[in-house]
This record gives C-alpha cells, structure tokens and sequence, in this order.
C-alpha cells in the first residue's frame, strides 16, 4: 500500500484482550471512535475523536496527491537518462536504510510524549522532496539524475520515522475498537485519490516539452505536500508513557529479547509474517517481467491490470472490515492470507492477458484484508507502554523482506526462470499462512 505499513463502514468491533495490550488513552478508548458516518466525520466532527479521523483521511487526500505525482518519478529518472542501477537504488535505498534505523527510531520515538509532531513534519519532509525533485533541472545542467538520487538518499530517514511513526499515530486515533473502520476508510480515499492523480499527471505532461513537463508536474505536488502537513499536524492525541533511555543498542536488544521471550503473541506475528511477507515482495519484480516477456501484454492491457486491481482493493477494504465484524479478525487473516497465496501460482499458469485481469482483481482482494488485519495485529500485541519500540521492531521485518525479497527474485528468474520463482513465491506465502495457523495468530 501507498502508506507505509503494509495497508469501512462498520460499528466499533470488541476486543477481548488483557489492558496491558490495548491502547490506554481516553482518545483510543473512545467507543465510538469508528461509528461516525464517513459524511459527518469528514464535514460534520463533532468530537475530538472525530476531528482527529478527518484529519487522517484529508492528510490521506494530500499523500494520494503526492504519491500519484511520485509513480511517475522513475520515469522520469530514465528519461534524464539514469541507469538502470540508479532506478534500482530508488527503490531499494528507502528499505536499506530502514533495516539499519528502524529499531532506533523507535526507541528515540518511545522516549517523545508526542510523536505526531515528529511524524507530521518527516512527512512533509519526504513529500517535500518531490518539489525539490522539480527543482533541480533548473538548476544543475550534468549529472542531473544524480542529484535527484542524492535528494532521496537524504529522504529516507524521515522516511523510516515517517514509517514507524504512522502505526503509531494511527492506532491511537482510532483505537482498538476502531482501526479497520478508519483505515478502510483511509486507505479507500487514498486509493481513489491516487487513481485520479495519475489520470490528471498523464493528461498534464502532453502540455508541455520535457522536461518542463514532469517538472510542473512534480512542483505542483506540493499541494499534497500542504495539505498532508496542515492536516497530520492538527492530530491530537493524549502524552504517551515515556521510556528510560537505554545504555546503547546492545543493551536495548537485551531488554527487548527478555521482553518478547514473555510477549509470545507478538513474536508469532511477526515471524509469521515476516516468511508470508518474503512470499510477497519476491514476487514484486516478476509480474511486470511475466506480463511484458511471457503473456505478452500490451501497455493498455498492462494498465487495465493495475486499475482493476487498485479498484477492487479499494472496495474490498470495506467488505473485509465488515467481515472482522461478523467473522472476527482471525477468520479474515487466514482467508485473506490463504487467498493471495496463490496469485503467483495462477500467474505463473497463464498466458492470456485477459485472464491476468482477473487473477490481479483476485490479488487486490485478498490483499485488503492482509493490509487491514496486520495493522490490527501489530498494535494489538505491543504493549502500551512500549508501542514505538515495538513497531521499530516489527518495521525492521518488512524492510530486511522488501529489500531482500525481490533481489532474490528478480535473481531466481534470471537463472531458473521466472515460473519456478512465482511458484517459490506461492509456496512462501504458504508457508507464512501455515505459521499463522499453526501458531493462533490474530486467536
């Protein structure tokens, strides 16, 4: 998901779990902090509650912007003429320095009675580097791409608080009783808007030459930026319970291991996932190799599969949050999970475009109720007290997957071919729901 954890309509759900598991403030405690309708949480707030959920969905609204803006930004990089090493280290640059950070960020975050300060303005930080993006043509003639890279070499460490920071914020705006009623809800409008800024960007760059014509592009997300900042900034939550500094990182990891070694909950969610999310994000590079060089694909169908997917993981959010609520969450963890599982496999045994259309539908499906589910999770098993260092641990997961899992990939389909590394994906992603299972997560 756009959002940096991989990421409805319904009434509060109920939760029966120990208090030193919940989050401990009136705000997150609030009963009915997800059963506003959408039209009065967003014109009408009549609560604080209720004003904090506006203000993450409108903050949803300006990095939707943003991010539209920025899927057109390894383009870009191509057309100044970057290498494909350089487009590459785009990607992978963020999820390297979250590897090495994240655990620290969330220590240095346990230890600030409020973070959304913090998260608000690293937001803006990041989003800002798109207008700087813009910028650079004007000023630097040579070696252009490389300063672009430098710029977002600099991005990722406000990118890995951002990261951190968000789970945080989020789970205490909404609560236990209303996470996946606010995050459908964001992740939905985000989507959307997302959708319609690509539109407006493909439209938008046929007015002027390049590379006049990404660079308006680019400084014009800075409304996003604005109004990510305006409105991230304005939550407001309860101080959050201070931890004592600690002696350094190794005494840290020894406070935290005699901590998980009693927190079992935590610790089978986040080595469940971390093998499911392997299953992933190795897949990740294959499938726009497998449509292009086996299905044949042609660009309108390619796009035709990103669109029905987006699409379909918009509405599914809301359904999959309303199934929490009939079902309970672990039902819609192991059917989601098992679901997506096999998307690798069933591309792996097609050919026809046409039927790829429907297995991506399938795949942003299933998707949605991973994304809600493990937001749910993750909160619910830190302790309270404890929440940033705990979500530090759990953003290192998906950083050392996200960075590792695809050059795996991409390296698997070079030397035995792209259908065994799908079918590897298939099988990772199954051994990651049998964890689930088998050890009672989401129970």
């Amino acid at each position: 998901m756009l959002d940096p954890v991989y990421f409805a309509f319904v009434s509060p759900l109920r939760y029966n779990r120990p208090m030193s598991q919940t989050i401990s403030t009136p705000v997150a405690a609030a009963n009915g902090a997800g059963a506003a309708r959408l039209w009065d949480v967003l014109f009408r707030p009549a609560t604080l509650e209720q004003r904090n959920q506006r203000n993450v969905l409108v903050d949803g609204i300006g990095v939707g912007i943003t991010a539209g803006v920025g899927s057109f930004l390894s383009v870009f990089l191509v057309r100044l003429g970057a290498s494909d090493f350089m487009v590459g280290l785009l990607t992978a640059m963020p999820a390297l320095t979250g590897m090495f950070l994240a655990i620290p960020v969330g220590e240095f975050l346990a230890r600030k009675r409020n973070i959304v300060p913090w998260f608000a303005r690293s937001r803006f930080l990041v989003l800002s580097c798109y207008l700087l993006t813009g910028l650079v043509p004007f000023f630097v003639s040579s070696h252009t791409p490389e300063v672009i890279i430098a710029i977002w070499a600099l991005a990722t460490l406000p990118q890995t608080l951002v990261s951190v920071g968000f789970t945080v914020v989020m789970g205490g705006v909404a609560g236990p009783v209303g996470r996946f009623t606010l995050m459908s809800r964001r992740w939905a409008i985000l989507g959307l808007t997302n959708s319609l800024t690509v539109a407006l960007v493909g439209q938008g760059l046929r007015l002027f030459g390049f590379p006049l014509n990404y660079q308006v592009v680019f400084l014009a997300s800075t409304v996003g930026a604005l109004i990510s900042v305006v409105f991230s900034s304005s939550i407001r939550l309860p101080p959050q319970p201070v931890v004592e500094a600690r002696a350094g990182l190794i005494q840290t990891f020894r406070t935290h291991g005699g901590a998980l070694r009693q927190n079992r909950a935590f610790v089978n969610f986040t080595v469940s996932q971390f093998v499911f999310r392997w299953g992933m994000a190795l897949a990740v590079p294959l499938f726009p190799i497998y449509w292009v060089k086996h299905a044949g694909a042609t660009d309108q169908q390619i796009s035709l599969i990103n669109s029905v997917q987006t699409m379909v993981l918009m509405f599914a959010y809301f359904m999959w949050a309303n199934q929490t609520q009939r079902r309970g969450k672990r039902w819609v963890l192991l059917a989601s999970a098992l679901g997506v599982s096999f998307y690798p496999l069933l591309t792996a045994l097609t050919r026809e475009p046409n039927i790829l259309v429907i297995w991506a539908a399938l795949g942003g499906l299933f998707t949605a109720g991973v994304d809600l589910v493990f937001f749910d999770i993750v909160l619910s098993t830190c302790p309270a007290e404890q929440q940033a260092s705990y979500v530090g641990m759990y953003q290192t997961t998906i950083y050392i997957a996200t960075f590792l899992a695809p050059l795996l990939g991409a390296g698997l389909s070079d030397t035995v071919g792209i259908v065994p590394a799908l079918i590897l994906a298939t099988v990772l992603r199954l051994a990651g729901f049998g964890l689930m299972a088998r050890l009672g997560v989401g129970r």
